[in-house]
């Protein structure tokens, strides 16, 4: 008996419920969310798709915007979502959501010409839960180019496949993802008290229950980064603060590479204010700013000199604000929701993983 009959579903009712709903957390997103929406509704794809707008209280015209979106094409729908947090922007999605596979896409983000049949094709020849690619981070400004090119460098990130690109292959996370909804119902979608890192902390608990999630570089992604140091810095600074949490709720889930920027920031800190007593420990934080010049200055290589100009500072910023977040992170979570019971990403239709 198939999951359709076992849920007293008619499994022809259930064909004609195939497809993706492309699910979109939007905050201040005025400036980029037309052109992220038109890549998803441009997609050629086997099956229908709906795009599905949660949006926040925005301090520009994202609203305005998603509700002409949505007039002009009645595959999107504009959801409200009160609290702007992205988790629950997620969930109010997938409770509204139509199809069995759903697509995580951010309003920043274009995605790459049949991004998501190449999706579907790699979630049915693999077997995943979730199947996730490269996030192309691509700039406009001279400071957007500069962080695409931090963003791009094992220096910038570390060894982040979604990121640095690499063979296809299981993986620890992927970026946004293109999900069976199966699973989702099954761990209960998003944790709500993740404000970050939401997605890591998904795939650690897919990857705990046995699930895949699987990485290909067919699939990119175009990112828009952050404009200003200001922003950039709170980023990363929050970036941090969740890892802390992520690692602090699911122990083992930390490596190495997580602990290089905390470790450079306290070395730099301890260096800089030791060397006011004992100048040759000023050598420290002079050796990683020398360090990230040179690096920064190898990466920019054949662009342009503000741009290039702009690559060691970008580093810092990304190294020391992430490491600075994930020391002082005091963000304490509540209660864990029972992701088995969770009601409000349910759907009486599928009671678990499709193989």
């Amino acid at each position: 008996m198939t999951a359709e009959d076992r849920a007293g579903v008619d499994p022809a009712e259930t064909a004609a419920a195939s497809g993706i709903s492309v699910v979109m957390p939007i905050l201040n997103e005025e400036r980029h969310l037309a052109e992220s929406v038109a890549a998803v509704l441009a997609q050629e794809v086997s099956g229908p798709v709906e795009v599905l707008l949660a949006v926040g209280p925005s301090q520009d015209r994202t609203l305005e915007v998603a509700e002409e979106l949505a007039a002009a094409d009645d595959r999107v729908r504009v959801i409200d979502n009160p609290s702007g947090r992205t988790p629950d922007a997620l969930n109010a999605c997938l409770l509204a959501a139509t199809y069995d596979v759903v697509a995580r896409v951010d309003g920043h983000g274009i995605l790459s010409p049949r991004y998501l049949q190449t999706a579907l094709e790699t979630l049915e020849r693999t077997g995943a839960a979730n199947v996730g690619g490269i996030m192309d981070a691509v700039g406009v400004t001279p400071f957007e180019e500069a962080v695409a090119i931090a963003m791009k460098s094992p220096i910038g990130v570390g060894g982040a496949r979604f990121k640095l690109g690499g063979a296809e292959g299981p993986a620890e996370t992927v970026y946004l993802g293109v999900f069976r909804r199966s699973w989702l119902d099954r761990i209960g979608g998003y944790d709500p008290r993740f404000s970050r890192a939401q997605d890591w902390e998904m795939n650690w608990r897919i990857r705990k229950l046995g699930g895949l999630v699987w990485f290909t570089p067919q699939l990119r992604v175009e990112y828009r980064p952050r404009g200003s140091f200001r922003t950039l810095a709170r980023q990363y600074r929050d970036y941090g603060r969740w890892r802390r949490v992520v690692a602090r709720q699911h122990p083992g889930s930390i490596n190495l590479r997580y602990l290089a920027p905390p470790a450079a920031t306290v070395a730099v800190a301890a260096g800089a204010l030791g060397g006011l007593a004992w100048r040759p420990l000023l050598a420290v934080p002079a050796t990683y700013l020398a360090g990230v010049t040179v690096g920064g200055l190898v990466i920019s290589r054949g662009q342009r000199p503000e741009v290039a100009a702009l690559v060691p500072g970008v580093l810092a910023t990304m190294h020391l604000t992430w490491g600075w977040g994930f020391l002082t992170s005091r963000i304490r979570l509540g209660e864990e929701p029972d992701p088995l019971t969770r009601p409000q990403v349910q759907r009486t239709h599928s009671d678990g993983p499709v193989a």
